[in-house]
């Protein structure tokens, strides 16, 4: 079982980007404890990302919903939620 930790920025974009709409609220619900077992694959599709993003991962909560993050030690920081283009800038 993974520890998890939320960046500021993390809370902040939830609260924008999805907060607002109950169902996507429960499908991250979701996705966030497949995550939290260790599922990495279909339906998360955790994946390494690359450029600028080098060093973090990424999995998916919907068809167009991401959550970036970093592993520091045995913790997973989740920092940044939002659609592929929000959070890939």
């Amino acid at each position: 079982m993974r520890k998890i930790e939320r960046h500021k920025r993390f809370e902040k974009n939830f609260q924008a980007r999805v907060n607002p709409d109950p169902k996507l609220v429960k499908q991250f619900e979701k996705r966030l404890l497949l995550f939290i077992e260790g599922v990495s694959d279909y339906p998360i599709y955790d994946h390494a990302l690359s450029g600028k993003l080098t060093g973090k991962r990424a999995f998916s909560v919907a068809s167009d919903v991401r959550v970036v993050y970093k592993v520091v030690d045995d913790t997973c920081i989740l920092l940044d939620i939002g659609s592929h283009n929000q959070v890939y800038k």
